[in-house]
């Protein structure tokens, strides 16, 4: 190499750009974004029962766990730093049906769930899914009649299961089945009854897409799914559509968006949050997590690494925070 001719690096103009990448304190001291377990949203699977876990056989190290053991998990999730949970029931077969109607139980699981964790974590937040999947007997989002998902009838049993999740101790509604009108109907009588100080996490871009598997086993909706959610969750080769949806949830009254999934979908996260002066979500989905997981327990790629580069990708493309699977490792990997 002594041989190798010299070069004229004058015209760098002195800017070598390495000079700011070369030691890890140097790298920190100019990062641009930060992720810290604040960041993170914890989903937590619930099922019936005293002292139970079950496996999800395609999300590893995820389980269902009873109320009972919510509790404890929604103390290790504070105890992380981590600032919420949100909670998605798995509704026993027998109180399914066409109507969902277990959704407006007052002490069905979420309820169940909201109410004890309160009790017991009182400074964690809590997120309440509001959907008809969890609680339907065809695991769709909505009603459905001849075929049809009827818009305007599942706002109707949507609000009911609002209020009965606030009155349990909600501290945010979640409505994540894409109906038209549904989050301005919510905030009307959540506003009516008294609870203006629940807030709304709109799922506003939500698209069709093949990363939900998982979830849909976790709930058990998924064997039950009759046809597809198309008419109602986003097309995913849409980007406007995505913006026209955003924008009608905040003239509605939500108080912050979310784009669903994470990672494929990171230039939606960017165009909303230059397009709106509004707290922006991303859910690091199901499908997301389960190839992270599973590749990294095959020893394709190194999990932990994975795992903290692509929070990090969800943070440098605008979200204010993430909901994601990976919550309780990533909060003890960054406070190591």
């Amino acid at each position: 190499m002594s041989n190798w001719p010299k070069y004229d690096m004058e015209f760098l103009g002195g800017r070598r750009q390495r000079r700011l990448r070369s030691s890890a304190w140097m790298r920190d001291l100019v990062r641009e974004t930060t992720l810290t377990p604040k960041d993170f949203i914890l989903p937590m699977f619930i099922i019936d029962g005293q002292n139970e876990k079950t496996q999800i056989k395609t999300m590893p190290g995820i389980e269902r766990l009873s109320v009972d053991l919510a509790v404890k998990a929604a103390k290790e999730a504070a105890a992380a730093g981590i600032p919420a949970l949100a909670l998605f029931p798995n509704t026993p077969a027998e109180l399914r049906n066409a109507d969902g109607s277990e959704a407006y139980n007052p002490d069905n699981l979420m309820c169940r769930a909201l109410r004890a964790i309160k009790n017991a974590v009182p400074e964690i937040g809590l997120i309440a899914d509001v959907a008809l999947d969890e609680y339907s007997s065809d695991g769709q989002d909505g009603l459905v009649r001849d075929g049809e998902i009827l818009n305007d009838e599942t706002i109707s049993a949507m609000v009911h299961s609002a209020l009965v999740q606030a009155k349990a101790g909600a501290d945010i509604i979640a409505p994540s089945d894409m109906m038209d009108g549904r989050v301005g109907a919510i905030r009307q009588e959540l506003d009516a009854a008294g609870y203006e100080q629940v807030a709304i996490m709109a799922y506003s871009a939500k698209y069709a897409s093949a990363f939900y598997g998982p979830f849909r086993e976790a709930v058990g909706s998924g064997s039950r799914l009759l046809g597809d959610k198309k008419t109602y969750q986003l097309d995913f080769a849409n980007s406007d559509e995505g913006l026209r949806e955003v924008a009608q949830d905040i003239d509605e009254g939500a108080d912050m968006v979310m784009v669903k999934p994470g990672m494929p979908y990171l230039d939606m996260v960017r165009r909303v949050r230059d397009s709106f002066n509004v707290p922006v979500f991303v859910y690091q989905v199901s499908g997301e997590y389960a190839m992270i997981r599973l590749a990294g327990d095959a020893g394709a790629i190194d999990g932990k690494a994975a795992m903290l580069e692509s929070l990090w990708a969800f943070k440098r493309a605008g979200a204010k925070g993430v909901l994601t699977y990976f919550a309780l490792d990533a909060a003890r990997a960054l406070g190591a």
